[in-house]
């Protein structure tokens, strides 16, 4: 027993490679042989005789993929995935949320990404990342969700279990610029709003403004799902007017327990006229919260209430006098034009695309001129400068709004060297 044990420790102590040989078959398959020298191993036996030997091992390393790498190169191995929807006609929630997922890199532990209809599909190799991904979107967007699983197979022997677990998460049916209606009693715990009201924007909450007093309030998910309202009008249903007469309203009478006003918006009546219906005399009188904006001769975009089949229930429990005409939402200028001066761009993520729809890219041109509009969006975005387009003046001849230089950063590529001369010195030493 003692000589097996000397004999051993001095094998290994002995031990070198002498040749290594790659031998490269077909495509990917490397084989790499190597040749294992032992020095002459000299042990002593009966009567002083000494015995010597030279070992000469060869052997084959053959390379192969762990368990979780094979099936992360397989692509269509997952083990959690989590379905993001929203019941909407308008994807521009989902393009806000894209950014944001860019923005915090939740997209590195995806296997694959898939855009359908109505929303998103993330799938994971583990359910610890899709879970990380549902609690970021819980606190990126008022949601709801529900979680369920089903067994792919089992070993009796060892006590173990192989799950395939789904997320699927709802997002609120509301987007940004909708005309909403809420139920009294909502309205009555914001601070006695009225039922109409515009949606400004969606981060974390619903932010909603009463277009009669720039009264505003924030919505959380748990609300809008213990009270739940929908949009009133399509976006497709937007048409657009032009102001005829804008005064602002200075003193406003604000009842009891009102809520907080908007600083950013001003209260204004207004006298508009629709485009298509410029051979008539026929104007409607409003209220509006873009006071601040409009001037005799502006294009506007709104809905207009009064000729539109409105099918809610809130809506038609309220008093007629009560529903406004036309309902404001935003001021009107150059698409065009708008284009072709933006000198930024945002990045998107790598994801299959299936049935997609022709209104996609109008859609995006929406979201692109409210990141342009709205500063309390945009700050949450990264936002990166186009070296194609020159850099013009913040405001153009007609005033719209546009994103400042400072608020851009470098699109930097890996293959780029940002330190210049030097830094490429540096990196070939």
């Amino acid at each position: 027993m003692f000589f097996e044990s000397f004999f051993v420790l001095f094998f290994l102590l002995r031990m070198n490679f002498t040749h290594t040989h790659i031998d490269t078959q077909v495509y990917i398959d490397v084989k790499i042989l190597q040749r294992i020298s032992l020095q002459p191993l000299q042990l002593k036996v009966m009567n002083g005789a000494i015995l010597q030997q030279v070992f000469v091992v060869d052997y084959v390393v053959q390379p192969q993929m762990c368990g979780d790498c094979h099936r992360v190169e397989a692509k269509d191995f997952w083990k959690a995935v989590v379905q993001v929807r929203q019941k909407t006609l308008h994807k521009k929630t989902f393009y806000y949320l894209e950014q944001l997922i860019l923005k915090y890199g939740m997209h590195q532990n995806t296997l694959r990404i898939k855009e359908i209809h109505d929303g998103l599909d993330f799938y994971y190799s583990s359910k610890q990342h899709a879970q990380k991904m549902v609690e970021f979107l819980q606190c990126t967007v008022p949601c709801r969700y529900k979680a369920s699983q089903r067994l792919i197979s089992q070993d009796i022997r060892s006590n173990t279990y192989n799950y395939k677990s789904t997320f699927s998460l709802e997002i609120v049916p509301i987007c940004k610029d909708n005309v909403v209606c809420l139920s009294p009693k909502l309205a009555q715990s914001l601070g006695n709003m009225n039922q109409i009201c515009v949606c400004i924007r969606v981060t974390s909450a619903i932010h909603l403004i009463d277009p009669n007093t720039v009264q505003v309030a924030d919505i959380d998910g748990n609300t809008f799902w213990s009270h739940p309202f929908n949009s009133l009008c399509h976006p497709k249903q937007l048409e657009e007017f032009i102001v005829m007469e804008c005064s602002i309203v200075r003193d406003l009478k604000r009842s009891a327990g009102a809520g907080m006003i908007s600083k950013k918006h001003t209260l204004g009546e207004v006298w508009v006229q629709k485009t298509s219906e410029m051979n008539t005399d026929k104007q409607y009188f409003c209220r509006t919260h873009l006071g601040h904006l409009l001037n005799p001769g502006d294009l506007v975009l709104g809905f207009d209430l009064a000729n539109c089949n409105l099918n809610d229930e809130h809506v038609n429990k309220m008093n007629p006098d009560r529903v406004p005409d036309v309902v404001l939402i935003k001021k009107s200028y150059d698409r065009t034009k708008r284009q072709r001066r933006r000198n930024w761009k945002l990045k998107e993520l790598a994801r299959d695309r299936e049935n997609m729809d022709t209104d996609d890219e109008r859609q995006y041109q929406d979201f692109l001129e409210d990141l342009e509009e709205d500063e309390a969006i945009r700050k949450n975005v990264n936002i990166y400068r186009d070296s194609a387009i020159p850099v013009e003046s913040d405001t153009d001849d007609e005033g719209a709004p546009r994103i400042s230089l400072a608020e851009m950063l470098e699109d930097l590529h890996i293959s780029q060297d940002a330190t210049g001369g030097e830094g490429e010195s540096m990196m070939m030493t």
